[in-house]
């Protein structure tokens, strides 16, 4: 399983499973970041993920 922590490591701020066409968990809010012609990069990838099926 992936991870990345915090930079004093004293939490886990997002994981993965690898394998998994998209399984991914993230501890922030990728969301506020993003916009409709700006999307994060998490979504690009979940959407390109859904469409690749």
């Amino acid at each position: 399983m992936g991870e990345g922590t915090a930079p004093d490591d004293s939490l886990v701020e997002e994981m993965e499973i690898p394998g998994h066409k998209f399984y991914l968990g993230v501890q922030y809010h990728p969301e506020f970041k993003s916009r409709p012609d700006r999307a994060h990069p998490i979504f690009k990838k979940f959407i390109e993920a859904a469409k690749n099926g």
